[in-house]
């Protein structure tokens, strides 16, 4: 496992324990997070970044992040995983999603997230996991 990896591995773990301090610790200052890369705008700085931390930890629960692939190349980690989790009133949310994180030291710098909104969307609204959803979700995740 690559150093790299293992900070993201930290930050999952500080997720799931929605330690929103933990996963800060782990973000430089000056921080770009795209977390829906094309779609929405970047947070940019840890301010931004723990309000947008906050909002999302009000409505995920029973979090289940999972990292099926990952690889390193230089002070970037790209990764291929699945955020899922429960929805204050009970739905199933899993968007499937490759990822970008750029460090300077242990730090992250950059962080780009590239999902399709629509499927969290569909999700929310009490629509099934569609059948390319669950195909994507029915693999092991990589070792730690």
């Amino acid at each position: 496992m690559g150093r790299r990896y293992e900070v993201l591995r930290q930050v999952i773990e500080a997720w799931q324990a929605k330690d929103v301090d933990r996963v800060l610790s782990h973000m430089a200052d000056d921080i770009v997070w795209h977390y829906a890369a094309a779609a929405m705008p970047p947070v940019r700085g840890k301010a931004a970044a723990r309000k947008l931390l906050e909002r999302f930890q009000s409505d995920m629960h029973a979090i289940e992040w999972r990292i099926f692939s990952h690889s390193e190349t230089g002070d970037r980690l790209f990764v291929e995983g699945v955020d899922d989790y429960r929805t204050s009133d009970g739905k199933r949310v899993a968007t499937p999603y490759a990822g970008v994180l750029d460090f300077r030291g242990d730090l992250i710098v950059g962080w780009r997230d590239y999902v399709d909104l629509g499927v969290a969307a569909q999700q929310k609204a009490g629509e099934p996991l569609s059948a390319q959803v669950e195909s994507l979700l029915d693999r092991a995740p990589a070792a730690r």
